[in-house]
């Protein structure tokens, strides 16, 4: 029970990702007040907030949420699941209306881009989360406990391989636009890059070996570790023993030639990264 919800709008509800959000909202007991997409298939709302308000235009949108703010009626959050190239627009539509921005990854495509945003954060007193929710998984989080007890120097070698199938809709799809959505490493790397981050310490060096629009692999050396990572939305890629099974996304990290296992408890990790951001 949240004895002080707190009142939240959303953009991009249409989208695949919006449910762990509008999840995530519900089960924080915060409520949604309004939400965005300029697609109307938005029935999913039915099982979350039927109540709130929906918009296909943005203008409009914008006007509701002058209305609320005259009728006395505070906006604390937007969460923000539009795509990539449209993150840094909203971020800043949200400082603006002097709410806090919960965005999904990236935050941005172009790094110079970011120092804009901070700015906007000190001019409105305004702050930007980013949803990089392996960093709440308890395998996850394990593992860096255990790297931080081990102080020893010691570089560790990591392979990452990660192949989500994608049909051909998403080449069509605006994540299959380089300049919307960043490419493969972008879209759909971003949180293992993070999360190798966060464990192993900043980036040494950085090498790309592969670069196709399905498809890239490369070299990462970070402070503690040597990553070897490869990414793919091609499922000829997948390995037998996965087709054969009939599956279409194939997760695999090694540590020093151990498999770290964290295929599960993935579902629940927005509604985590909202406790702790909406506290």
């Amino acid at each position: 029970m949240n004895d002080n919800p707190k009142n939240f709008g959303l953009i991009g509800v249409a989208g695949y990702i919006a449910d762990r959000h509008l999840r995530a909202i519900k089960e924080t007991g915060n409520r949604l007040l309004t939400s965005l997409d300029k697609f109307d298939c938005v029935g999913k709302l039915d099982s979350y907030f039927p109540e709130s308000d929906f918009f296909v235009e943005f203008e409009r949108f914008d006007r509701h949420i002058d209305k609320l703010k005259r009728w006395g009626v505070k906006l604390d959050y937007v969460s923000i699941c539009s795509p990539n190239y449209l993150h840094d627009s909203h971020i800043r539509f949200a400082l603006r209306h002097h709410a806090e921005a919960i965005c999904e990854k990236p935050v941005v495509l172009n790094p110079w881009n970011i120092d804009a945003l901070q700015e906007i954060e000190k001019e409105t007193g305004g702050r930007i989360f980013n949803i990089l929710q392996l960093r709440y998984h308890p395998v996850i989080k394990a593992l860096r406990d255990k790297i931080a007890s081990h102080n020893d120097g010691k570089k560790h070698d990591i392979d990452l391989t990660y192949i989500t199938s994608r049909g051909n809709w998403y080449h069509i799809s605006w994540k299959g636009d380089v300049n919307k959505s960043g490419g493969i490493a972008t879209n759909i790397g971003v949180h293992f890059f993070d999360m190798l981050g966060w464990i192993f310490g900043p980036v040494v060096s950085n090498r790309v070996h592969l670069l196709k629009r399905d498809k890239a692999s490369g070299f990462l050396e970070l402070e503690k570790a040597r990553v070897r990572w490869f990414l793919s939305i091609d499922s000829e890629d997948l390995p037998d023993s996965a087709k054969a099974a009939g599956k279409r996304t194939h997760r695999s990290i090694e540590v020093d030639g151990e498999e770290l296992e964290f295929s599960e408890g993935f579902t629940d990790l927005h509604t985590a990264t909202y406790r702790y951001e909406t506290q």
